[in-house]
C-alpha cells in the first residue's frame, strides 16, 4: 500500500482557502479553546478606556469599511 504525503504548500490557492475556512470554522466552534495571551487583554482594555474617554475616537462601522476599501483598492 502507497500513501502519498502532500504538503499544504502543494495545494492549489482555492484548496488552501478551503483548508484555511475550515481551520478557521473548527476554532470559531470552540472558542473558548483559543488562548487570549495578557498583551491581548492589556490592549483591549487600554482601547476600552480610552473610547470611554474620548466617545469621539471611535468610528462608525461604514467609515471603517470605507477605509479599508480604499487602502486595498476594493
Amino acid at each position: 500500500m502507497s500513501v502519498s504525503i502532500t504538503s499544504v504548500f502543494d495545494l492549489s490557492p482555492a484548496e488552501k482557502l478551503q483548508l484555511v475556512e475550515d481551520l478557521w470554522d473548527d476554532l470559531a466552534a470552540k472558542p473558548e479553546a483559543v488562548p487570549i495571551y495578557d498583551w491581548q487583554k492589556e490592549e483591549i482594555s487600554r482601547r476600552k478606556a480610552n473610547l470611554s474617554q474620548n466617545p469621539s475616537s471611535g468610528l462608525a462601522w461604514e467609515e471603517v469599511k470605507r477605509r479599508v476599501r480604499s487602502h486595498y483598492g476594493r
